[in-house]
């Protein structure tokens, strides 16, 4: 029963509806990426950096594993096409518009959290030092014993946003909520001991854990920058998931809260017709009985009977 009423609920025939219900989320949305793209150009803290502290932060300049470009796509496309997947199979744009909601608002809401804490704090990246002297050429204040920094600014700039990791952030904010999604899926937590469906789970989580490790080794962050990231995405990801869809454990984690909304009211709205209809019933027999009754009374009182 409740397959077949899914199977109507498609981009078609309550697409626009329920995109009209939720404009207030997606102006947020934009209003949230707009943020993103202010903060990223905002100048970081400018952190006192001494001689004595090169030796953590003398490491080589190295091209990036996950170039930049890359992480959107981790962390949002590759969520969206497992989503689409599972609503080209199961029709429910429910899940469909919620799941891609809440990974869009775990992703953003990390973003302008680990882009506040970056300009905050100005932690330099563990080559900050051949960013701030890219001939070697060491210069430090005289009186306070600063660096003066002659390399190119762009790049100096983004040395000092080290804390914490941009990418390990995004990466656990939309693949962790992947893994509860799919988690929520295929009732990883329902208790049957398949360890199979943990796998699945895992491998999201396991591709997050391998950008951030992928900054360590490229001397972009400091473990710690990448440890605090992929903290900060996870916990937005578990947050916004469960704005969305019950827990993954719950008996109704297969399906969003909306879902289930739904089907209440398409219930209710069942019951009352039913009652509409048993007492238009109700009533069209009493004219009947009454209008039965008259004729008779007509026919006595004239002989005819």
């Amino acid at each position: 029963m409740r397959e077949a009423q899914l199977g109507s609920h498609t981009i078609q025939t309550h697409g626009v509806r329920l995109a009209r219900k939720h404009t207030h989320d997606w102006v947020v949305l934009i209003l949230l990426a707009a943020l993103v793209v202010a903060l990223h150009y905002a100048p970081p803290f400018s952190r006192f950096v001494g001689k004595d502290m090169m030796t953590d932060i003398r490491y080589p300049v190295k091209p990036s594993t996950v170039p930049a470009w890359a992480v959107p796509m981790i962390s949002i496309l590759c969520p969206w096409l497992v989503f689409i997947s599972i609503y080209a199979s199961r029709r429910d744009i429910y899940d469909l518009h919620h799941a891609a909601l809440g990974v869009l608002f775990a992703v953003l809401i990390t973003a302008v959290f680990t882009d506040v804490i970056k300009t905050a704090v100005g932690r330099p990246r563990p080559d900050f030092f051949w960013r701030c002297f890219p001939d070697g050429k060491q210069l430090y204040n005289q009186v306070t014993g600063d660096v003066i920094c002659h390399g190119e600014k762009n790049f100096l700039t983004d040395g000092r946003k080290s804390f914490p990791s941009g990418h390990t952030s995004w990466s656990f904010a939309g693949l962790g909520f992947l893994s509860l999604y799919l988690s929520g899926k295929i009732k990883a937590f329902d208790r049957q001991g398949h360890v199979a469906k943990l796998c699945i789970v895992i491998l999201p989580l396991l591709l997050a854990s391998l950008v951030g490790v992928s900054r360590v080794d490229d001397y972009r962050h400091h473990w710690e920058d990448v440890f605090v990231g992929g903290l900060i995405g996870f916990i937005m990801a578990v947050l916004c998931y469960l704005h969305f869809f019950p827990p993954p454990y719950h008996d109704q984690g297969w399906r969003p809260y909306a879902y289930f909304h739904m089907l209440e009211e398409l219930q209710a709205t069942n019951s009352n017709n039913a009652q509409n209809q048993q007492s238009t019933g109700g009533h069209r027999i009493a004219m009947s009985e009454q209008q039965h009754n008259r004729t008779s009374r007509n026919d006595l009182e004239s002989g005819s009977v």
